[in-house]
């Protein structure tokens, strides 16, 4: 449904923003804006920004904004529509009328979604009936509760060719079958298509029943059948159980992705309710969309088989050129053999949840699945990993997550495959005292620009590029938002150059000095711009606006990764520390490796980016 620009304004105008936030955050007035913890991401310092005057919000900490109906898709996972049709109710106007085109296929839709309910009411009534009984054998034996049969609405298709037709004869067949309710034959006739089948009803977001997966009882092909694709299914474009999962992922910042039905329905048994399937096809890009509507990083728990892990890369490979600045994945791999309905029989919500914790974040997924036992004793063979490496890199659309993906693979291929013979370590022992990394940053860092914290001469270049190039937070605020800044100088100054742009988006370098001057950090802006006039090309007047912005992104990205092998690396030496455990100490000593080699990058960055 396609709605006026103005009409879009005029709702956004009318309804303020901040009571809208304000049922789900805690705001507190910052002079004219409200402020809170944002609910986009776990903080304890608020970080989030509501300005009713401007009808957004904003996150510092996260890079999340946008306006009232934004917030109600992502916060509260409503469609768009849904969305603008609450907010128009609030605020007593009403949705201009749809085309008459777009008016038959929405009474269409409602028609066949009507019929798709009595369906399930029917195939309710059928597994209580006698002709039941086999299927509620069925679900006897595998452990599913009376309350679960009940709550997920599950059903059973007698084995007859026409009994669902005959008992929803008054729709007429044609409807049916748009429905998917029903099948055609060659010549002609109708059928039943769900015969003999445990029947679990499919819903839209809203709760609405617009198909069925069905589960043979007996030995029939296939295993499980779906509705047929129609004007109100399409299996691509939907997810079993997001209806109730929805609103709980909300509330804990999880969404689990898992196969099949008798999966979610296991594991909610056990207490975990935030799981949903895809309809037995891989995830589709618009899965993928649907999922991340609700958090940002849903986790991937297929199978511990190889057919499983199989559907998990590919659910991978076709997330990579939808992702984005916080937009990921996680992948948790199940005991080989076992799926989670298994899983949780056997250790109940505790050993799923050991699993769940266990998940790899998606480059790591990536970087195992390519590595782990490859067979790398050739040049060759090492060339073709590289190569698989850079094309998954390659194959992201967004560049600053794409740059990332490429510095942190080559990084880690370098410190595995081509290590220098003196970074080779003796081999661990057992009892052997433990020796932590130097702190501080490292000597290519020291030596170029004099400064002894890691990346503070890099980010007060960053933060020179963007009071001479404003235009760029548009395209790399959010990493610069994300990045843990020690110095307190450098973090003011951040904040308040993204704060007075995320206002005024089209300020120009003089305007934004000025805003700056009466926030209180105008000192600290001239310095910076003064101490990197001359280094760096992005800071340059003269510098093409495109070279500016390719060696600005360069930069910010190599920061970034940087940030992220530190972080790592305290994790890391945290737990050896505990442990005393070899592959505890392998992987800190794969990240101070990888540490040199960001730096070398870092010094080699700078002399090319640096200016007379």
């Amino acid at each position: 449904m396609s709605l006026p620009p103005a009409f879009l304004d005029e709702l956004r105008a009318r309804v303020p923003l901040a009571p809208v936030v304000g049922r789900r955050v805690k705001l507190t007035r910052a002079g004219r804006e409200w402020k809170g913890c944002c609910p986009f991401h776990n903080e304890k310092t608020p970080s989030f920004y509501v300005n009713d005057d401007k009808g957004f919000y904003h996150c510092f900490g996260c890079g999340a904004h946008g306006d009232v109906i934004k917030f109600l898709t992502e916060q509260e996972g409503l469609g768009f529509i849904d969305a603008v049709k609450q907010l128009a109710s609030q605020a007593g106007m009403e949705v201009p009328s749809e085309t008459p085109e777009a008016r038959a296929r929405a009474e269409v839709a409602d028609t066949l979604q009507s019929l798709a309910g009595r369906a399930a009411d029917w195939f309710t009534a059928q597994l209580k009936s006698p002709a039941g009984a086999a299927a509620r054998d069925y679900l006897e034996r595998r452990g599913v509760s009376a309350k679960m049969v009940k709550d997920f609405a599950i059903g059973f298709a007698p084995d007859g060719k026409t009994s669902l037709k005959t008992a929803l004869k008054d729709a007429g067949e044609d409807r049916l079958v748009e429905a998917g309710l029903l099948g055609r034959s060659d010549n002609g006739e109708t059928y039943d298509r769900f015969r003999g089948r445990l029947m679990f009803p499919i819903r839209d977001r809203r709760g609405r029943v617009v198909g069925f997966g069905g589960r043979a009882l007996g030995d029939v092909q296939p295993k499980y059948l779906n509705s047929a694709d129609g004007p109100l299914f399409d299996k691509g474009r939907l997810l079993y159980n997001l209806d109730r999962a929805g609103p709980t992922a909300h509330k804990s910042g999880r969404l689990v992705v898992v196969e099949g039905y008798m999966d979610v329905i296991g594991v909610a048994q056990a207490g975990i309710a935030e799981l949903v399937a895809p309809l037995g096809t891989a995830m589709t890009e618009a899965q993928l969309a649907l999922a991340w509507r609700q958090v940002d990083e849903p986790i991937l728990c297929f199978d511990g088989d190889g057919a499983g892990q199989k559907a998990a890369l590919r659910a991978c490979l076709r997330a990579l050129p939808l992702l984005a600045p916080a937009k990921s994945l996680r992948i948790a791999t199940l005991p080989h053999g076992e799926d989670p309905d298994d899983l949780v029989k056997r250790g109940g919500a505790t050993a799923f949840e050991a699993v769940l914790a266990g998940a790899l974040p998606l480059i790591e997924y990536l970087w195992r699945s390519e590595t782990e036992g490859i067979d790398t004793a050739t040049p060759e063979r090492r060339a073709a990993v590289r190569q698989r490496l850079r094309a998954h890199s390659d194959a992201i659309a967004e560049p600053s997550v794409r740059a990332l993906y490429a510095a942190d693979f080559s990084a880690r291929f370098d410190a595995l495959y081509l290590a220098r013979p003196e970074r080779v370590r003796k081999p661990f022992v057992p009892g052997q005292k433990f020796v932590a990394p130097k702190a501080g940053a490292s000597a290519a860092l020291r030596a170029w620009g004099g400064i002894a914290q890691s990346g503070s001469g890099e980010v007060t270049a960053i933060l020179a590029g963007l009071l001479v190039r404003p235009a760029l937070a548009d395209r790399y605020g959010e990493t610069l938002a994300a990045l843990p800044l020690a110095d307190p100088r450098q973090a003011a100054l951040r904040d308040a150059i993204l704060s007075a742009l995320a206002m005024a988006p089209d300020l120009e370098s003089a305007d934004l000095a000025h805003d700056l001057g009466i926030r209180g950090v105008g000192e600290l802006a001239s310095a910076a711009v003064n101490s990197n006039r001359l280094r760096f090309s992005f800071t340059r007047a003269e510098t093409p606006a495109d070279v500016a912005a390719r060696d600005f992104g360069m930069l910010i990205d190599t920061i970034a990764a940087r940030t992220r092998i530190e972080i790592e690396l305290a994790a890391a030496t945290a737990r050896f520390r505990g442990s005393m455990d070899d592959r505890d100490f392998s992987r800190q000593q794969a990240l101070l490796a990888e540490r040199v080699e960001v730096d070398s990058a870092m010094m080699r960055l700078a002399e090319s980016l640096r200016g007379d």
